[in-house]
């Protein structure tokens, strides 16, 4: 089983007429994504299935590595990734699907939910479009949005 855990791409701010859960991605964001998903594409990653939080800045990450990555499956929306989520239930959500999972969320809870996968008390928070690879439940690479090359963590 690799499981794909991603931090959104960077989103507008929050203002007066747009809550923290309407925030969506900003071109920055968009672009970045678009590159990462290019450089998942070279590196030969596919997805079996792609779960991401509600949130919009989430779903639209998700739309966007999916649609860089072929992949024409369901985008699930799983409200246990939200920010500040279960990561528990999370957890459980993800075990129990296929192969080949992207999984797509927010800061603090996607480095956490990264943590308790792998069995690591701690797990440094992920960059803004960031990807880390698990593999058998150890981390196998990571890929940074400004790299856009897998690199062994």
């Amino acid at each position: 089983m690799k499981i794909f855990l991603i931090r959104h791409g960077h989103a507008v701010d929050e203002d007066r007429q747009l809550s923290d859960s309407e925030r969506f991605l900003s071109r920055k964001g968009r672009k970045s994504v678009r590159e990462v998903g290019r450089a998942l594409r070279r590196a030969s990653v596919t997805f079996d299935a792609v779960l991401t939080s509600p949130l919009v800045r989430a779903v639209q990450t998700a739309e966007l590595l999916g649609e860089q990555l072929g992949y024409e499956g369901v985008i699930e929306v799983v409200p246990s990734l939200q920010p500040m989520g279960p990561i528990e239930a999370a957890q459980q959500e993800i075990l129990q699907r296929s192969r080949h999972i992207a999984v797509v969320g927010h800061e603090p809870s996607i480095s956490a939910l990264c943590g308790l996968l792998c069995g690591r008390s701690h797990f440094p928070p992920l960059r803004k479009a960031q990807v880390v690879c698990l593999s058998g439940g150890e981390v196998a690479w990571t890929l940074d949005p400004d790299r856009l090359e897998p690199q062994p963590l």
